[in-house]
This record gives C-alpha cells, structure tokens and sequence, in this order.
C-alpha cells in the first residue's frame, strides 16, 4: 500500500498525528488600501434578508416536491431556498394561528 501525501485537501502541510502545521503569511509587502478601493469592495457572503438572521436548518422533501420547488424557482429566477420560505411563510400567515 503507498503511503499517503503530507499534504491535505486543501493543500496544507500536515504533522506527523494529523494536525495541521499553520504557515505564517508575510503581509509586510501589500500596500494599505486607498480609500477609494475601501469603498469600491464589497461583502463576501449571504447577506441577511428580513429582519434577522435565518436559522439553518435540516429538512427532508420528497425528491419530486423539491424538483418542482426547483424547476419554480428557476422559472422565478429565485434561489430554491427563498422560494421554499416564502411557500411556508404565506402558508403560516394564513393557516397557522
């Protein structure tokens, strides 16, 4: 059997039990950045939409529910997801007291 790379999935040097060895990142040769660019950079990530902060969690939908939820949500040209919330929140505010 051949001995498995030092290296991880992510490219990252292992040790000898498997714990990551971390590398230091020398940023003494990047400029500061201008105001301008501070400016001109945006958000990595989701932003939060509503009130707060959705609450992850898991569900389990019959695959033909959710590729029709999908094949929807194409059609809306919204995520699957924000369609699947807005589905349920109009389903509470009138079905559920």
């Amino acid at each position: 059997m051949r001995k498995k790379s030092g290296l991880s999935a992510r490219g990252a040097r292992v040790g000898k039990k498997g714990r990551r060895i971390a590398r230091r990142i020398d940023f003494s040769d990047i400029p500061e950045a201008s105001g301008e660019q501070l400016r001109a950079m945006r958000r990595v990530g989701r932003p939060p939409i509503g009130r707060g902060i959705r609450q992850l969690i898991a569900i389990r939908l019959d695959p033909d529910v959710l590729m029709r939820l999908r094949k929807e949500a194409e059609r809306q040209n919204v995520g699957y997801q924000t369609l699947v919330n807005s589905v349920l929140a109009e389903y509470v505010r009138n079905h559920v007291a």
